[in-house]
């Protein structure tokens, strides 16, 4: 039985939104990959929920860094155990990011679409549910609260 490349644990975090350029050149470096058939992305974006009568202009994001960084290399190694992915990215915003600006990002790539795309909904079910990561709400006059995660 073949032996599973040892991973080392990522850093996930990018200050500020996710740029678009990164999905771009993310996408370009899999060209050269010619065993992979299938690539499943997800993009989460700050939403101007109105809450209250009040708009969210941005949502401040913090987290226990260590903690997240930790648990999300254990949901990185189990869902490379689960699905026959080839590769994972997963990046996800800390600080200030407005709304319509993107806040996480989950790429995965496969031989296979179907294992694409549970193994991306599985990421970003575990990221949302397991990672110490917190929003606070920064509404239009001035107020903040902080998020609670829903499906």
């Amino acid at each position: 039985m073949e032996e599973k490349k040892k991973r080392t644990p990522k850093d996930i975090f990018v200050e500020g939104p996710i740029a678009p350029q990164k999905i771009a050149d993310s996408i370009a470096k899999h060209q050269s990959k010619l065993s992979i058939g299938a690539h499943d992305i997800f993009l989460g974006q700050v939403r101007a929920d109105e809450i209250d009568g009040k708009t969210v202009t941005a949502i401040e994001y913090t987290a226990y860094r260590e903690m997240a960084l930790k648990e999300c290399h254990k949901i990185r190694e189990e869902a490379f155990k689960k699905f026959d992915i080839t590769c994972m990215h997963i990046y996800h915003s800390l600080g200030t990011v407005e709304a319509g600006k993107l806040c996480l990002f989950v790429f995965t790539s496969s031989p296979r679409r179907k294992e694409t795309i549970a193994a991306t909904h599985f990421l970003v079910e575990q990221i949302k549910s397991k990672l110490p990561i917190f929003g606070k709400e920064c509404f239009d006059d001035a107020s903040h609260q902080w998020k609670v995660n829903t499906l």
